[in-house]
């Protein structure tokens, strides 16, 4: 995948994390996303390598606190279009 909008990544998210695109925001956090509990958080780096060629970082992980943490990691990574 090249770039990707905004409104597609949150809606690459909720597919991430299994949650219906209307309930995620860049300002959801991260404890109102149920699936992202270690199980997700394993699945989202491996999505985000998988699609995007993005590693994640051991301080990456431990500061994602909500959903703008991720879309930020896609846009310092190129991915993101704005």
């Amino acid at each position: 995948m090249s770039l990707i909008s905004t409104q597609g990544a949150l809606a690459w998210i909720a597919n991430v994390f299994e949650e219906s695109p209307e309930n995620i925001t860049a300002d959801t956090p991260r404890d109102e996303i149920e699936a992202w509990d270690s199980l997700g958080m394993l699945t989202l780096m491996s999505m985000l390598d998988e699609e995007f060629g993005i590693f994640l970082t051991e301080d990456h992980v431990q500061n994602m606190r909500s959903v703008k943490d991720i879309l930020e990691v896609l846009r310092s990574n190129g991915k993101l279009q704005d």
